[in-house]
């Protein structure tokens, strides 16, 4: 089961980090992704470890684009960039559930 259309009242553009260049970080092409974005500051985890505060958080479906890694870039709809901390991959497996993806936002 997919997340309700009616909820996906934004769009976001994502590029996900390729690597290191030898001018700073390379990202891939950009994605433009209908979503819900909640503007909300909490204390989450990264994939290192650490407690980061996190002020977005968006939930799009899981054919949306691949799973962005950590520090990938996102521009929210109002032109702010900010960086990827977290993406958990919400997966019911046949469930009755809303499957998606929750990034967890700088």
């Amino acid at each position: 089961m997919k997340l309700p259309g009616f909820l996906l009242r934004h769009q976001v553009t994502v590029e996900a980090k390729q690597g290191e260049g030898p001018y700073g970080s390379t990202y891939a092409a950009p994605v433009t992704v209908k979503c819900f974005l909640e503007q909300k500051t909490r204390l989450v985890r990264s994939a290192e470890g650490d407690e980061v505060v996190s002020s977005s958080t968006v939930y799009c479906q899981l054919d949306a684009l691949a799973k962005p890694p950590p520090k990938s870039r996102v521009t929210l709809p109002d032109g702010t960039v900010t960086k990827v901390i977290l993406a958990h991959r919400n997966d019911g497996g046949g469930l009755p559930t809303p499957d998606h993806f929750e990034i967890h936002l700088e």
